[in-house]
């Protein structure tokens, strides 16, 4: 059975009753000879054991999940070609699990790097050398960090906070997030603080006067766009020595979640804290509680090194 015969009569079929594109036929083209020259006797003749070997062998030499999938993709078309035209009594791709792709761990800062930025939010809030349109500023970011990384808030619940948060002083707040759920969630010292201080410069603002928002802006919405404060808090990073391409909103968000499940904390409160209405939505932290519990055991197991 000549491998290379029956690669080209696939392609034909895919480029005659499949009006496949030029890049798809060479994409498949790469894949099936890259295949058939690392199979003994050739990818017509294969077995699931030899196309297994292959990926294997592939995984082996780095090649990412979404390659090796895409090769089994190209490989699996081309024995369902093989069995409908009768030149192979079996389908050995059949029983093969496509390779994991896996979720990609989620950006992320580290304890001192989240430090930095707050504390150089902090530093700039008081700052009493600043001018009035500046130090106004510089207390919304303040705030804004400082509730942000307390409670773990989506970017949009954060920006949309109504001003009774700030005026009631509590140690937890309900929030309405996705699905229109309200969840609690809680607020340290330092973010009540920033808050009251934020608090007590925008009732100085006139035209911030009636609106029902912590962050209130002239904008369709009313408060603060979420772009606004992403601009902001890249601003505040460069400002503070940390790359602001690693630094948005969101990854403050990851950092609160992060670092709770770093310091003990368990993954369905972490969950709860988030809003996520899955518990496999907030797996995506799991990689954190694997290299605790390796912490754990090398600090504290009797034999460990």
């Amino acid at each position: 059975m000549n491998s290379a015969a029956r690669i080209e009569a696939f392609l034909e079929m895919m480029s005659a009753e499949r009006g496949a594109a030029e890049n798809t036929l060479s994409s498949y083209r790469r894949d099936l000879e890259d295949a058939s020259d690392g199979i003994d006797g050739g990818l017509a003749r294969a077995g699931a054991a030899d196309i297994r070997a292959y990926l294997d062998d592939i995984a082996g030499r780095g090649f990412a999940p979404t390659s090796q999938a895409r090769k089994l993709s190209a490989i699996r078309q081309f024995f369902k070609f093989l069995y409908a035209e009768g030149l192979r009594a079996d389908d050995p791709t059949g029983t093969l699990d496509s390779p994991k792709k896996g979720r990609p761990l989620p950006k992320t800062m580290s304890e001192a790097e989240t430090g930095r930025l707050i504390d150089r939010a902090a530093h700039e809030a008081g700052d009493a050398g600043l001018g009035h349109a500046d130090r106004l500023a510089a207390l919304r970011l303040h705030a804004l960090v400082e509730v942000l990384y307390a409670t773990g808030l989506r970017v949009s619940e954060l920006v949309g906070l109504p001003v009774t948060v700030a005026q009631r002083d509590d140690r937890f707040f309900m929030v309405r997030g996705k699905g229109d759920k309200e969840r609690m969630v809680p607020l340290s010292a330092k973010a009540r603080s920033a808050m009251r201080s934020w608090l007590d410069a925008r009732a100085k603002v006139p035209a911030f006067g009636d609106s029902p928002f912590l962050f209130p802006a002239a904008s369709d919405s009313g408060y603060l766009s979420r772009q606004v404060f992403a601009r902001d808090l890249k601003g505040l990073a460069a400002r503070a020595g940390i790359v602001s391409a690693k630094i948005s909103p969101h990854v403050l968000r990851h950092a609160f979640a992060s670092h709770l499940l770093q310091n003990g904390a368990d993954l369905r409160a972490v969950q709860q804290l988030l809003g996520h209405a899955d518990i496999s939505t907030t797996q995506i932290y799991t990689h954190v509680l694997e290299e605790r519990l390796v912490r754990l055991v090398n600090d504290h197991h009797p034999l460990a090194d």
